[in-house]
């Protein structure tokens, strides 16, 4: 099981947005199992993608995509008006956001200049599990909440 609680987690509360903690073995790395361990439905479960530019330049994209789906990069390029995009590396990730893979949240990068995106078809739900910015702990919260901190706009990427 993960360690401390996550910054995510005391920014939650220090904001006063509601929030439930869902703890579970930091050795889970994917959204699909994270949505079998905690019973939520795996389109309301998104993973955090860093997308960058092909060739990379600049900082890359967080794209928040329902567990259930994966993103199609011609689409998501036609989305964003970007020439050719790829999903980064796991070290590259990791690298660029400070953050291991299965713990990357864009709540956790706020005021790091990341642009961040949602799949549109991820607005249907009122509510979203995300990463707490710790591998083995997520937070669900309102989408409207998780839009309004990260500044993310809907977009389409499948």
């Amino acid at each position: 099981m993960a360690g401390s609680r996550p910054l995510v987690v005391r920014l939650l509360e220090q904001k006063g947005i509601a929030h439930e903690v869902y703890a579970f073995d930091d050795t889970i790395r994917s959204a699909q199992e994270v949505a079998r361990v905690t019973g939520m439905p795996p389109e309301q479960v998104l993973k955090t993608l860093v997308v960058e530019h092909d060739p990379p330049r600049g900082k890359p994209y967080l794209v928040m995509v329902p567990s259930s789906l994966e993103i199609d990069m011609k689409v998501l390029a036609a989305s964003l008006g970007a020439k050719k995009l790829r999903m980064a590396s796991h070290r590259d990730a990791e690298r660029q956001t400070g953050l291991r893979v299965g713990g990357i949240s864009a709540l956790a990068l706020i005021g790091r200049g990341f642009e961040v995106f949602v799949e549109e078809s991820a607005t249907l739900f009122e509510e979203v599990l995300v990463s707490a910015g710790q591998r083995g702990y997520d937070v669900r919260l309102a989408l409207a909440d998780l839009i309004a901190l990260t500044g993310a706009a809907a977009v389409r990427a499948i």
